[in-house]
């Protein structure tokens, strides 16, 4: 069994943001696993999305239920093998599992930053990202990987770092948000920041003030975004018009009277105790703002005139919120530049949360790649 070890890392020097604004000092969470080889070439990192962490995989010793969020990829044996390669999860800077957020003090104030604390990009967490590597002593990845908006942090590697990560492993992601997404996303922050508790993002607990966590509001962009990850056919597999405890009706506008009401309450409950309101804002924002042919007058392929990794795609069926025309829009872009490019399209009933689950045939095209990463390894020691 993997056994996960928490790790932190302090960085002293200020960081400039994308934003014009900067952050004085911040720690970054992260986890290893597997072991890094004499050369230093066979290091994996992982990128993960809106709520995920750091823990990526394996257990921490002596807690049930601690399995990293891809657990079912990751570990000795599996698709992403850490006894073949050194594999990085690292928590993004602004989010709520140990890297410095908004929950944490402002170094030049002594408060805690709450709604003061800057607004990152993609772009911004690929550079902290990138300072990890330089402390670890990495030079270049072998691969950078992940999905949904981790698949637009390792794309982003690509072209902030061409020389330093030689594959790209790009899951359920998007070159951008489409208009409907991002609506999605302000919809969900709308619910959050109209919430009586949020307090214009200072809801924490300081100067003897107790904490207003705005739980009604982080229910119901848990629940949004919940409806988004899921596929009309696994919903009505899973829950049709079934009803919540008999099949007699209440007549009520405000009970849970299906079970698909019951299930998302309590997904969006569960959530508000662990989650941070204003990391959801955060990260949300991070997403709209992703846009690396922006700069190129909405000319894909020639943002991607920087890359030089090789690059493995994997897209879902009835993956609607990144669907897989999102992906064979950048599998384009690659190969207009005459990049090496795998693609997957697979058939499965799942939506968007296919990415976290174990289906056979997409672990196997994920395993595949990189045997073939390991394999070229060993040619080139």
């Amino acid at each position: 069994m993997l056994i996960a070890t928490p790790q932190s890392q302090h960085f002293a020097d200020p960081l400039a943001l994308q934003s014009g604004a900067s952050i004085r000092a911040y720690d970054l969470s992260f986890e290893t696993y597997g072991t890094l080889n004499a050369d230093k070439t066979n290091a994996v990192l992982v990128c993960h999305a809106l709520n995920a962490s750091h823990h990526v995989a394996g257990v921490y010793a002596g807690q049930e239920k601690s399995e990293g969020w891809w657990d079912s990829m990751i570990g000795p044996g599996k698709s992403l093998d850490t006894d073949q390669f050194f594999v990085i999860g690292v928590n993004n800077l602004g989010s709520c599992f140990g890297s410095t957020g908004p929950m944490h003090a402002n170094p030049h104030t002594g408060a805690v930053y709450g709604a003061d604390f800057p607004v990152l990009t993609v772009e911004d967490w690929v550079n902290t990202q990138a300072r990890l590597m330089d402390v670890l002593g990495i030079g270049k990845l072998a691969a950078v990987m992940g999905g949904s908006l981790g698949g637009m942090q390792a794309l982003s590697w690509t072209l902030q770092y061409p020389e330093r990560i030689a594959h790209a492993v790009v899951i359920a992601s998007a070159p951008n948000l489409t208009a409907e997404n991002i609506a999605f996303n302000e919809v969900a922050r709308r619910a959050i920041t109209t919430d009586p508790d949020f307090n214009g993002g200072n809801f924490y607990a300081q100067d003897g003030q107790p904490e207003t966590k705005p739980k009604r509001g982080l229910r119901i962009a848990r629940m949004i975004g919940h409806i988004t990850y899921l596929s009309d056919d696994v919903m009505n597999e899973k829950f049709g018009r079934s009803l919540k405890d008999s099949a007699k009706l209440k007549f009520s506008t405000q009970d849970a009277e299906f079970q698909i009401e019951s299930y998302l309450r309590y997904q969006g409950d569960k959530f508000a105790e662990y989650f941070d309101a204003n990391t959801y804002l955060l990260i949300t924002r991070a997403l709209d703002y992703f846009d690396p042919a922006g700069a190129c007058d909405g000319n894909l392929s020639q943002a991607f005139q920087r890359a030089r990794a090789k690059f493995l795609l994997v897209s879902f069926t009835t993956d609607w919120r990144f669907s897989p025309k999102r992906s064979r829009e950048i599998v384009k872009a690659l190969m207009d530049n005459r990049l090496d490019v795998t693609y997957a399209e697979i058939d499965a009933p799942h939506g968007h949360d296919a990415f976290l689950l174990d289906d056979p045939r997409y672990l196997n095209v994920v395993s595949s790649y990189f045997n073939n990463i390991y394999k070229s390894l060993g040619a080139s020691s």
